[in-house]
């Protein structure tokens, strides 16, 4: 059955000029956090942006920018509140604490009903925090939301990188623009990251030092901005990769 809210989400993203998806191929690399200071870093530097976290099960990004005390307005469809500058859309303005398990056809279904009723206006850049892995809602957003290129997040763990190299080679395969890979929580010299990632033929966007006092300045953004795992996004990774603005 031919669902109508699928026509109306090219005219939502009609006037968006970039679409920026933040993955990981695992859990507990740092995507969400990325993904809202990237996100910051672009309003920063006088972009009109958009963050939309749709990893709907574990959403975490309100808290990196402390804003669960937020709320949409609805006005012919969902305006995002505005953060600092960023607008700003996540499932948790309507579920709040509470756990929603929703899996394969309920996922695809909140990706698409948000995607067909959120406002999100003129805007240069929107960046996507997905949720990790390669589930459905990947696929999702690669059918609707024509757009998009994949920035991707690892850590310097072998392991880590083993899951970023199977979601490259996904992307390759399905002809999804990608980026490049940030290696996040670097704690020593070691090439290993930078090297696989060219070895694949990808671009290595740069590396993020783990920054020990980031976890104080998470829910205030003028402390966050202050950190140097934001200076590093703004001076080592977009100042050094102009592509990613492009």
């Amino acid at each position: 059955m031919y669902d109508p809210r699928i026509s109306i989400i090219e005219k939502r993203l009609k006037k968006i000029g970039k679409v920026i998806a933040v993955s990981s191929g695992k859990g507990g690399v740092g995507k969400s956090l990325f993904a809202s200071a990237l996100a910051l870093a672009l309003t920063k530097k006088g972009f009109r942006t958009g963050l939309f976290d749709i990893d709907f099960t574990s959403p975490t990004t309100h808290i990196v920018l402390g804003a669960a005390n937020l709320s949409p307005r609805e006005s012919k469809g969902l305006i995002p509140p505005k953060i600092y500058g960023l607008k700003y859309m996540s499932l948790v303005f309507y579920i709040g604490n509470r756990s929603i398990p929703l899996r394969g056809a309920d996922l695809s279904n909140v990706l698409v009903e948000m995607l067909a009723t959120t406002l999100w206006g003129n805007l240069n850049f929107l960046v996507i925090d997905m949720p990790p892995g390669m589930s459905d809602l990947l696929l999702d957003v690669i059918k609707y939301v024509s757009k998009t290129h994949f920035l991707i997040v690892t850590t310097p763990s072998k392991m880590a990188f083993e899951t970023v190299r199977r979601l490259m080679n996904l992307l390759r395969d399905l002809k999804v623009p990608i980026l490049g890979v940030i290696e996040n929580m670097k704690m020593d010299d070691s090439n290993y990251v930078e090297r696989e990632v060219k070895s694949l033929g990808e671009k290595f966007l740069g590396e993020i030092h783990f920054d020990s006092g980031l976890e104080k300045a998470l829910g205030d953004i003028k402390s966050l901005l202050k950190t140097s795992f934001m200076s590093e996004i703004e001076e080592a990774i977009l100042a050094k990769n102009p592509e990613i603005t492009s």
